[in-house]
């Protein structure tokens, strides 16, 4: 384990549950830390966003960085448990892997998952990840960004298959259609052989959560099936959409 990680998570700790701003000697008094160590845990911490200095006094104490992370963790376990019953009816539907995804970064996250039940199916794992631009769950959260994100992200797009998308305007022409359609479609963009299908969960502001999709073989996900998928899709959505307006 790594020794410095530890003891600058205890001191974040420490620092989150203490009423009042502390200082040097206090906290390496409390922690049992020599005062060196402790500057220096401490100027990370403040590179980082999550711990500030009151330079008139040399105090320090927690930022509200970590209430936002466990915020945005809250809101995830919060869309996960809306999204479970859709899930099923959606695996169940069309028998094929069905993918719940935040994104991250410009990479989307797989916060939860149900494999098919075909032999030959899409592989992936709870915590995966991929590039948001060449998967469908991806793709539906990014139509819905800022546009100026889109138009910096337009210019970093990287190509992984033949399929993938790299030129920008090509890209944010498939953006603006997705807002159209309100669907995604993955045509081997990631993986030559998986294709997928996906629609965003919205809040009642109209802004994107999440994304339910679908992915599996080329073979089975054909381009003359994808109107059907992308409305089984696209109800599992609103159904998730509408679960988290109710509370």
């Amino acid at each position: 384990m790594n020794n410095t990680l530890v003891k600058g998570l205890q001191l974040l700790e420490h620092l989150a549950r203490s009423d009042s701003a502390l200082g040097v000697t206090e906290i390496a008094t409390r922690l049992e830390l020599g005062k060196s160590n402790v500057h220096r845990l401490l100027q990370a911490l403040v590179e980082l966003g999550y711990v500030q200095k009151n330079e008139a006094r040399g105090t320090y104490q927690a930022t509200l960085k970590l209430w936002e992370l466990g915020t945005a963790l809250e809101a995830r376990l919060t869309i996960k448990g809306a999204a479970r019953e859709a899930m099923e009816q959606l695996l169940k539907d069309t028998r094929e892997t069905v993918h719940l995804s935040v994104l991250d970064g410009d990479e989307v996250v797989y916060i939860h998952k149900l494999d098919s039940p075909e032999p030959v199916r899409a592989y992936s794992e709870i915590g995966g990840r991929a590039p948001a631009y060449c998967v469908a769950t991806g793709k539906a959260i990014l139509a819905w960004q800022d546009e100026g994100y889109l138009q910096g992200l337009s210019r970093r797009l990287t190509r992984h298959t033949e399929k993938t998308i790299t030129k920008p305007a090509e890209f944010l022409h498939e953006l603006e259609r997705i807002r159209t359609t309100g669907y995604a479609v993955n045509r081997g963009e990631w993986r030559e052989t998986v294709w997928g299908v996906a629609s965003p969960i919205l809040n009642t502001e109209g802004n994107v959560l999440a994304a339910i999709g679908i992915s599996g073989p080329s073979a089975r996900i054909k381009p003359t099936l994808i109107k059907r998928l992308a409305a089984d899709v696209m109800a599992a959505a609103d159904t998730v959409s509408g679960k988290l307006a109710r509370g």
